[in-house]
């Protein structure tokens, strides 16, 4: 199990010590921050408004393990941004499904959103194949593109809107009871 945490002054060391690498920075948060990470920068990122960040907190080993923000747009939309399993050794091992499903509860349930997107770089195969598990559609309307060290980075965009969501939760909830 996760919890999300709010992310403060006393999480900026971890989050700097986890980006090792401008492109790691970029695939991170986009063009927000420039490399190196300082706690200047995160200090405005704190700042910002429509902005919440979060620190990812393993429940059985209480260790901090990753970072995470929903940006509120209009019109009951939020944007999941800037998410971060710190250690490498933790990745891989199903952490991102569940804080993805962890964001998209708290938009839906909370901030009573309508919709709830995120980019990704379309050489994320990986985070691909978990924002799909989790029930988000690639746009194929949206994207964008970014120049990283000469090369070319593509975005993605990807939504789930609240009803699919629904669906997805009552029929997790009918295979729960069916195999218990």
């Amino acid at each position: 199990m996760l919890k999300l945490e709010k992310f403060t002054e006393q999480d900026f060391e971890r989050l700097i010590s986890w980006i090792e690498s401008e492109e790691m920075l970029v695939q991170f948060s986009g063009g927000i921050f420039k490399f190196p990470l300082t706690k200047e920068q995160l200090n405005e990122y704190l700042n910002t408004e429509n902005t919440i960040s979060f620190k990812i907190i393993d429940i059985e080993t209480k260790e901090v393990i990753g970072h995470s923000e929903i940006y509120k747009t209009e019109k009951n939309e939020v944007k999941l941004c800037r998410i971060l399993i710190g250690e490498e050794n933790l990745r891989g091992k199903g952490f991102g499904k569940k804080i993805i499903n962890e964001l998209v509860k708290y938009s839906f349930e909370k901030l009573n959103a309508e919709k709830v997107e995120l980019n990704v770089y379309d050489w994320n195969k990986y985070a691909i194949q978990c924002y799909e598990k989790t029930g988000f559609e690639i746009n194929p309307n949206k994207f964008s593109e970014i120049e990283v060290k000469g090369n070319k980075w593509i975005s993605l965009n990807m939504i789930l809107n609240k009803s699919k969501w629904k669906k997805l939760i009552e029929n997790k909830t009918e295979r729960l009871t069916a195999d218990g």
